[in-house]
């Protein structure tokens, strides 16, 4: 029996296809088109700024925060009179001619708000501002310095923050006058001491790159390269805690304020409002809701803004 199949006959007529390879084109071989990156190349502060703006809460708290300082900067201009009384008309409930109100001495609460806010805002962003400058040169100098220059400068700190800020903010506003100016300066004692260990932190990781090598193999000095390449590189942990700590200090002025040590009536600022309101609670609720659920909203914003912040510049982070 042979194992051999006889070939079927030609019959002349074409082989059938099979039913699928109809459906498919081939395609030229182009090796240029094959390497070309369609997708555009994006830098890190165009990537972070694209994963910010997918978080909706923190965008959210980003428009919510610009809608409260621009009602600091605007509001006591077209409302100058935050301190005219009007004995005839005090504790009077929100209606059309007193939005929010007005207070024991008669004073529009509305208006009163508007200057509030500027004060507090005020106070957070210069204080912040400073101790951000404070934080990056002392920490950016300890960090590149090393050896005992760094010891010593980290003690210094260690001296610093072993006393509660706080008690220091209550000690030396009880020594010193009130007003905007103690407290700023008050504020400023440790408040960038926390900055400056993470700035030292991240020059320290930084400082034995190949690039800061090469730098100072062609001759930069360590201050040029402590400002143009260990600093800069340090940028995305600054922005986060400068976003962080902002309402920190807003919330130690309203803390102070409301404790009576803070910025002096009748001048307005959050702290005192809530003072005078829980004073008259709970019978005029609109003395103390109306700073209360701004100053909590404005709370909420900076810390969903700050936490999307340190997620789009963290690239681990990114989607």
């Amino acid at each position: 029996m042979s194992l051999l199949r006889a070939a079927p006959a030609n019959t002349g007529k074409p082989a059938e296809e099979k039913p699928f390879v109809k459906d498919f084109t081939p395609v030229p071989k182009d090796l240029e088109a094959s390497g070309r990156i369609n997708r555009k190349s994006l830098t890190y502060w165009q990537g972070a700024l694209m994963t910010l703006r997918r978080n909706h809460a923190a965008m959210g708290g980003l428009i919510f925060i610009i809608l409260v300082v621009l009602i600091g900067i605007i509001g006591p201009i077209l409302y100058p009179d935050y301190m005219k009384t009007n004995m005839l008309q005090t504790l009077q409930p929100p209606s059309e001619r007193h939005l929010l109100g007005t207070d024991l001495l008669g004073r529009d609460t509305f208006t009163r708000l508007l200057w509030g806010t500027r004060t507090s805002l005020l106070i957070g962003f210069i204080a912040e501002t400073i101790n951000l400058f404070i934080g990056i040169i002392y920490g950016g100098i300890s960090g590149f310095a090393g050896g005992k220059t760094d010891v010593i400068m980290m003690r210094i700190i260690d001296v610093l923050v072993a006393v509660p800020q706080m008690i220091i903010l209550i000690l030396l506003q009880t020594v010193l006058s009130n007003g905007v100016g103690t407290l700023i300066f008050s504020l400023c004692i440790t408040g960038w001491t926390g900055l400056a260990r993470m700035v030292r932190g991240q020059v320290m990781a930084l400082r034995e790159s190949e690039y800061v090598s090469a730098a100072l193999v062609l001759g930069a000095s360590k201050w040029e390269v402590l400002k143009n390449h260990l600093l800069p590189n340090t940028v995305g942990p600054i922005l986060v805690n400068y976003s962080m700590s902002i309402p920190g200090a807003i919330g130690a002025e309203a803390f102070l304020s409301y404790i009576g040590l803070g910025i002096p009536v009748p001048a307005a600022s959050w702290g005192n409002m809530l003072q005078e309101g829980a004073a008259q609670f709970p019978g005029s609720l609109w003395l103390f809701f109306s700073p209360a659920i701004l100053f909590g909203l404005f709370m909420l914003a900076f810390n969903l803004f700050g936490d999307g912040l340190r997620d789009a510049l963290d690239p681990k982070m990114r989607r």
